[in-house]
Order: C-alpha cells, then sequence, then structure tokens
C-alpha cells in the first residue's frame, strides 16, 4: 500500500491548517510528526527507511532528509547501525519541555489578547466543543490532535510566527511525553481549562489569560507518572491510518 502526497500542499501537523510547499521531505517530515502527535506512532517505533519509503513512495534520500530533520526536533533519535526511532523523552526532558512551554505560552497569550476578535472567540469555541465531543465519546486520537492544535491557534492570534514555530515544535515533544508518562491520557491537556483561557481572551484579560495558561500547563504536568513502565511501540503501518 503506497500513500501519495499532494503535490501543492502540506498540513501544519496539528493545526488542520494547509500550507503551501513543493519539497518531498518537508511533507513526509509533517506526515510522520503528524502521525507522532496523533499517537499513532508510538514512542520507541522503529522508522525503517525502506519501509517508510514505499509506504510514502519516496526515495530513501527524501526519507532521509525528513528523519533528520525530525531528529533536529527531537522528534527522532538516530542510532548509530540500527537506524531511526522515535524518540522517548527522558524525565528530565519532559520538565524541560514543559518548563519552556511555561516561559513561552504566557507572553503569547497576552499577545493574543490585545488582537483577539470576535470571530476568534467564535472559533476557539468551536474547537474546544470539538474536543470535548471527542474526550467524551473517548476518541484519544482527536482529542489529542485538537487539544494541541488550540495551543497553535491562540499562538497564531498572537502573530509572533518565530514563538508559535517553536511551540509546534514543544506541543509535538509534549505528545510525546504524555504518551509515554501520561495517566490520564486524553484529559490530560483539560478541556475545562482550555474554556477558561478562552473566556479570559474574549474579556481581552490577557494577564488571567496568562496565568490560566501557567496553570493549565503545571496540570499536564501533574499528570506525568514517571514510575510507568515503557509503552509497547506500534507498527510502521499505522502511520497510514488517517
Amino acid at each position: 500500500m503506497t500513500t501519495k502526497f499532494p503535490t501543492d500542499v502540506m498540513a501544519r501537523p496539528g493545526s488542520g491548517i494547509e500550507i503551501p510547499s513543493a519539497d518531498p521531505s518537508h511533507r513526509l517530515r509533517d506526515a510522520v510528526q503528524a502521525a507522532i502527535v496523533d499517537h499513532r506512532l508510538a514512542p520507541g517505533a522503529k522508522l525503517s527507511e525502506d519501509e517508510v519509503g514505499e509506504a510514502f513512495g519516496v526515495s530513501r534520500t527524501v526519507v532521509r532528509a525528513a528523519l533528520q530533520a525530525l531528529a533536529h526536533s527531537g522528534l527522532v533519535t538516530l542510532e548509530r547501525n540500527r537506524g531511526a526511532f522515535v524518540a522517548r523523552p527522558s524525565k528530565d526532558e519532559a520538565h524541560h519541555v514543559f518548563h519552556a512551554r511555561r516561559v513561552i505560552e504566557p507572553d503569547l497569550v497576552r499577545a493574543a489578547a490585545e488582537r483577539f476578535l470576535p470571530k476568534h472567540g467564535k472559533h476557539l469555541r468551536e474547537h474546544s466543543v470539538k474536543e470535548a465531543a471527542a474526550v467524551k465519546a473517548g476518541d484519544r486520537r482527536t482529542a489529542i490532535r485538537l487539544s494541541g492544535s488550540l495551543h497553535l491557534e491562540i499562538a497564531d492570534i498572537a502573530g509572533n510566527q518565530i514563538l508559535a514555530r517553536f511551540l509546534a515544535e514543544l506541543v509535538a515533544r509534549s505528545s510525546l511525553i504524555v504518551a509515554l508518562y501520561g495517566k490520564s491520557g486524553i484529559s490530560a491537556c483539560g478541556v475545562h481549562d482550555h474554556r477558561d483561557i478562552i473566556a479570559a481572551l474574549s474579556k481581552k484579560d490577557g494577564e488571567r489569560a496568562a496565568e490560566l495558561m501557567i496553570e493549565h500547563l503545571h496540570h499536564i504536568d501533574h499528570d506525568l507518572d514517571f514510575t510507568r513502565g515503557p509503552t509497547v511501540p506500534r507498527a510502521l503501518t499505522d502511520l497510514l491510518e488517517l
């Protein structure tokens, strides 16, 4: 079975936003990253260059470039004589990732509050309703995707594309961490926290939104159980589940 990429667009992982791209390695990178973020590929899963290339109809050169880019962002580890694997973040790395998010996301929500319009509130509330429905239905993959993408939507409203791109990497790495250590799974990034943040943004209360964001990220961090054993890596064919 071969998955062909579209010729003119790629999806920013977790956002549902299509972005023009002509580079197949970038599209492959984003496809694999989306599978990691959605927990379709578990931490520790092996990424064979031959299998990935065959699955997506691209050359090993394209696969290698995509895997190197993912390794640079911390989502994949490259091991000599063994190949590429979905990364397994350590306890220290988990703390560092959420510390970094607590540093940058409060400033992003403050900036978002200044630029916030009624259309943003409507969009984010609709997003939150979908997230809550996915959680209620036990649809783990959709809930994880919507949870992470809401943070990226807020970053987009803030208008700082440099920080937004950095946050996209952190959100992806957070998904790996939750996959390894999260106790409550799909509810880890709380729907109620998101609703409170959206309410503060709608009032243009940037300071309150920042406080709520910090509390929210602490909630996720506190939900991690570092005594949990390793998860069982899922098959590479999970990449093809859309």
